[in-house]
Parts: structure tokens; sequence; C-alpha cells
């Protein structure tokens, strides 16, 4: 059973990124902050649930959040500062974005860059290892960061339909691989990732 919170005492927001490991598309994060006495047997780490299980949780963690935000950052930008850094900004991007201010942070990982709210006062945080499997606020804000991106990966599908993000979300798969090989990049992926592999292959571009 997930724990409802580190520090009783305090305003805890949960945190958790998705796409970070994918070669294309941006990364996700999401900052949630859950009732004191929230129970809900069915929330767990987005991974270990099904695609239908995720989708009626994001209704219900919506609906039972005191609050909740999305941050996100662009292909563009996780070229220019790296994923590591990406992905934090995006967690500080959702956290900007809540509505209620949270007096602690619960994040998933094990790195975090210092975060300060709006009056420029530091909020305490902590790392928590595989922590969307330990703490209610994380499995929920991971719920929601995987299911935004998935929707949004499946949008890119639309538009560029050879690389199978309707269904590998821009993960490194053979399929979504073999696009870049046949097809060249788009605008959507990063550019200092590597994308075919081991293959050290010059990629064109897809304007």
């Amino acid at each position: 059973m997930l724990l409802p919170y580190l520090n009783k005492d305090l305003i805890e927001a949960g945190c958790d990124e998705a796409g970070r490991g994918c070669l294309a598309g941006s990364v996700y994060a999401a900052a949630v902050i859950l009732p004191k006495d929230y129970h809900n047997d069915k929330l767990n780490d987005s991974k270990q649930l099904t695609a239908k299980q995720r989708y009626a949780l994001r209704e219900e963690i919506e609906s039972d959040a005191i609050a909740w935000s999305l941050g996100i950052v662009t292909a563009e930008e996780i070229d220019k500062i790296n994923i590591l850094k990406a992905s934090i900004t995006a967690m500080h991007r959702a956290i900007d974005g809540l509505k209620t201010r949270p007096e602690a942070l619960l994040i998933d990982g094990n790195r975090f860059y210092e975060y300060k709210d709006a009056d420029g006062n530091k909020v305490p945080h902590t790392t928590i290892v595989k922590g969307d499997g330990k703490y209610l606020s994380i499995a929920a804000a991971s719920i929601l960061a995987k299911t935004y991106r998935d929707d949004y990966m499946k949008e890119l599908h639309n538009e560029y339909p050879f690389y199978g993000w309707d269904k590998n979300a821009g993960y490194p798969t053979k399929a979504h691989r073999k696009g870049i090989k046949e097809h060249g990049t788009t605008p959507y992926h990063r550019m200092t990732f590597n994308l075919l592999g081991d293959a050290q292959l010059e990629i064109p571009f897809e304007d």
C-alpha cells in the first residue's frame, strides 16, 4: 500500500516526469497535492498499470486532488539544456502551476534542483528513488504525466505517422528507429540523442 504523505503537517506536492528516455517529443512532468486522508487502492506506479487503468485513474486524481498541474519542456529545449535539466525544469514548471502553494516536495528519482516559490522562498524537497511506487502523490503525478504525454504523442503521430508514436510514445523501439532510417527526422526529434543506436549515420532533417 502506498503511503499518503512523508510530512504529516506540511502541504506536500508529489512530482514525477514522463518521456525522459524518448528519442522524440517533449518531456512532461506533473505535480499533485492530495488530501492527507486520501485513500485509493488502485493508485500505483503508472508503469504497473494498463492504459485503461491509467486513464480511469486520471479522472479520479483530477477530481480528488487539492491541486494538480503539468509542466512541459520541448525537444528543442532538451537539446539546448540536456535531458536531466529538462526533466527537472518540467517539474519546476508543474509546481509553478499549482493553485495551492506546497510547503514540501516529494520528487521521484535521485536528482532535483532547489525550487523557490513566487516570493523567492526555498521549498524543501525530498528525492525518493522509485517514489512512484511508494507515495500516493508521486504515483498520481506519474499517471498524469504519462497519460498527458501519451495523448500528445498520439497527436504528433497523426502529423508524422512513420515512427509508431501512437504505440511507442517516442521511445527507441525498432519501429521508431526504422522510421528514422527510412524517413529522416522531424522537428520533434531530440537531435542530441543517439537516434539510430550504434549506427553512426548522418540523418537528414525533415522540415
